[in-house]
């Protein structure tokens, strides 16, 4: 199982990947010191726990990603609707849309993408 739970130092680490994989480690310790002001051993620590949590591997020097950052996204989002909204996307909708106007576009495009996801 994939562990999403990510601070804000692995967050931006992870998007360097996402932005750059495939990536030679190196190279990454190059990124990350000029991006981030980090050391190679930070680099490093910081790849290990992050493959650890199943978001990426480093195998013979290149860094991938074995969830796409979308699908992560995606995975974070559908916890989040089930841990605050026990699983029901009208609660979390009427929430989010609170005192809230949409455009009759952002209103069209919400509808196709239902009529997609829609059972039956």
């Amino acid at each position: 199982m994939i562990d999403i739970e990510l601070g804000e130092v692995q967050a931006a680490f992870a998007d360097i990947i996402w932005a750059h994989e495939p990536v030679g480690s190196g190279e990454l310790v190059k990124i990350c010191e000029k991006e981030l002001g980090w050391k190679k051993p930070t680099t490093y620590t910081v790849l290990r726990k992050l493959c650890e949590k199943g978001l990426f591997k480093n195998e013979g020097g290149l860094v991938t990603a074995l969830i796409s950052r979308e699908r992560f996204n995606a995975i974070k989002s559908e916890r989040f609707v089930e841990d605050t909204f026990d699983g029901s996307l009208p609660a979390f909708l009427a929430a989010f849309m609170s005192g809230r106007k949409i455009s009759a576009e952002e209103a069209a495009e919400i509808r196709k993408m239902i009529d997609e996801y829609k059972e039956g």
